[in-house]
């Protein structure tokens, strides 16, 4: 009995760091990081829908003849590179999502930026539902948003391996 309560503690702690690892995306997937043609000046858009990101992945940027920047939101929509935030320009470039929200990046090349060349993402935190996509800039303000008249409750992934393993935990010590 002993040895199959150590042999699921060993798996629910595997697990918990199968859970939790970090991830590198690479950007555009085959396509890498380049200059969209006419006809697909979303595949950036698409690509960041298919995927989640999490505090601690990173991205990672692999071009030729080019330069990815991050920038802020302003700079993303007017594919201003020259307030820029990090940038390489040396084929490859990785960054690691350190924190919750938003990321904005764009070519440093203009034409390629207008044309297509730039990336948005939203990195979900701990109780992060739903990511946001942001849109340009408006001229009215936004409505405000209508009150809950109910209790949300959320399990993270954290939790419930925190969870499992504490029901595990119990489990050991109440048996005889």
């Amino acid at each position: 009995m002993a040895s199959l309560a150590v042999f699921f503690c060993t798996c629910s702690i595997i697990a918990a760091g199968l859970v939790n690892a970090e991830r590198v995306f690479k950007v555009g997937d085959g396509f890498g990081w380049q200059k969209p043609g006419q006809n697909s000046s979303a595949v950036y858009t698409q690509w960041a829908k298919t995927n989640r990101f999490q505090v601690g992945d990173s991205l990672s940027f692999e071009y030729k003849n080019d330069s990815v920047v991050e920038v802020e939101k302003w700079g993303y929509f007017h594919c201003d590179a020259g307030k820029p935030i990090v940038a390489f320009n040396n084929g490859h470039g990785v960054f690691r999502l350190d924190r919750p929200g938003p990321f904005f990046f764009i070519s440093g090349t203009l034409n390629h930026c207008k044309g297509g060349q730039r990336l948005q993402i939203e990195v979900m935190g701990l109780h992060h539902h739903s990511p946001l996509i942001a849109n340009p800039p408006a001229a009215q303000p936004a409505p405000s948003p209508l009150q809950s008249s109910g209790v949300f409750v959320s399990m993270t992934r954290g939790s419930s391996s925190a969870l499992l393993i504490g029901t595990l935990i119990a489990l050991l010590w109440s048996s005889p």
